[in-house]
């Protein structure tokens, strides 16, 4: 259930953290590139935005496992930065060859800020909405104490 939680989580950021943040840099004229692209990708025909989410989601489940057993300050500081800088990495050294941009689109560096301030956006988003998520869950099992309850079900091993 954590992993479909996490998907859910990378998924819904990319639609309101980082295509929020796009929106902000598009409206700004900072970016050339629109929000909420609907343009079909292959093979599937599926809008671009989609797709997008959905390897946001994938995502998702991957920076939980990395940042799971955070706690307090270091769990949003892992958050943002491993955000930032995974998908960021991915993107630059693999997709965008992939699609004849060349390395990091060319090193240009409003590509590179642009990744890097998307993808950190989105890890914050990630982190807001598992914590969400899981006080939820808290809430639903009748558990006073968040704090308490996390303690309990944390996936650190008791000695």
């Amino acid at each position: 259930m954590t992993h479909v939680k996490s998907f859910i989580a990378g998924f819904l950021s990319t639609l309101v953290f980082h295509q929020g943040l796009l929106y902000v840099l598009y409206a700004a004229g900072v970016s050339p590139r629109a929000p909420f692209d609907m343009t079909a990708t292959v093979p599937l025909g599926l809008p671009a935005v989609f797709s997008l989410a959905f390897w946001g989601g994938i995502w998702g489940i991957a920076l939980w496992v990395l940042i799971r057993r955070s706690r307090g300050a270091s769990y949003w500081f892992r958050a943002v930065v491993i955000g930032a800088i995974g998908p960021s990495a991915i993107a630059w050294f693999v997709v965008m060859p992939l699609k004849g941009m060349g390395i990091a689109g060319g090193w240009d560096p409003k590509i590179i800020v642009g990744a890097l301030l998307l993808n950190a956006t989105w890890g914050l988003g990630v982190a807001l909405i598992l914590r969400a998520l899981n006080r939820a869950a808290l809430l639903r099992t009748g558990v006073d104490s968040c704090s308490a309850a996390l303690d309990q079900r944390s996936e650190l091993p008791r000695r």
